[in-house]
């Protein structure tokens, strides 16, 4: 995503795809909805190439599996080791 968290960074391969592919699909089965959220109210944009993360910092953003800020999951060995389990939602995003 864009710095500032907004629209999706410019990509000629996502335009593309959009014209193309993309379009195809929305011809026989629309999107069920004009836009798309999380429950913190952040837009999902259709797809999303490395464009969209270019400015981010991999270790401080990202990081690794078990080590803060957990975006690729709580456990080192994921689901590896451990069977998946159900976590209640609580609070805000």
């Amino acid at each position: 995503m864009s710095p500032d968290r907004g629209a999706p960074a410019p990509d000629p391969r996502r335009d593309a795809w959009r014209e193309t592919v993309r379009a195809k699909a929305l011809a026989s089965a629309p999107e069920r909805r004009e836009r798309f959220e999380t429950s913190s109210g952040i837009e999902i944009a259709d797809v999303y190439t490395p464009a969209d993360v270019a400015s981010l910092d991999e270790a401080r953003d990202l990081g690794l599996p078990g080590e803060f800020p957990f975006t690729r999951g709580v456990q080192p060995t994921m689901y590896r080791s451990r069977l998946w389990t159900m976590r209640q939602y609580a609070g805000f995003a």
